[in-house]
């Protein structure tokens, strides 16, 4: 296992854009631990959908402030829930690190999210998921613009050009794990 580089590379954007799977490949390319905020909290509080059901959304997101606070001081690469930027502590805690903004074309996240039943703030009133997901989309894509050091679209080719993509823009080559001087 490496040791915590003091600046981590924060993965950002809506649901379906492949903040996780991207994450993970990411990391395991720099040597890097990896952690999933989403996935933090449902370890030590249960599904999300639960969360939102029985706590409702505020109580999520103060739980989903105290994790992204606590993968921060970890490092390595962190995926972040889509609206965990939202928050201003969040924002403001992300200031010294490298933060890369994940996008997606609405064509193909509505085939990545399938059935949107597990993602609470789709299945939220009267619009169909996709058109839920647009929306949010929309009215949270200033405020990824505004936290992101670069941004990488997701909607196409394979997911390893992305991944290069990410680890040459986050770490200078010659630092890259079997890089030669």
């Amino acid at each position: 296992m490496t040791s915590p580089d003091p600046q981590a590379i924060v993965l950002i954007g809506p649901m379906g854009a492949g903040k996780t799977s991207v994450g993970r490949r990411v990391a395991k390319r720099l040597g890097r631990t990896f952690t999933d905020t989403d996935a933090a909290i449902v370890r030590v509080h249960g599904p999300i959908a639960d969360i939102f059901a029985e706590h409702g959304e505020p109580h999520f997101r103060a739980l989903e402030r105290d994790a992204v606070a606590v993968a921060l001081e970890t490092g390595g690469v962190v995926s972040l829930g889509g609206g965990a930027v939202l928050d201003e502590t969040t924002r403001e805690r992300l200031r010294p690190h490298r933060v890369a903004l994940l996008t997606v074309a609405p064509r193909v996240v509505a085939r990545r999210l399938g059935e949107a039943a597990t993602r609470p703030l789709l299945t939220a009133g009267d619009e169909t998921p996709i058109a839920r997901w647009e929306r949010i989309y929309a009215e949270r894509r200033p405020v990824y613009e505004s936290v992101a050091d670069a941004t990488f679209d997701t909607s196409s080719g394979p997911l390893e050009n992305i991944v290069t993509a990410i680890a040459e823009w986050a770490v200078p080559s010659a630092d890259l794990p079997g890089a030669r001087a």
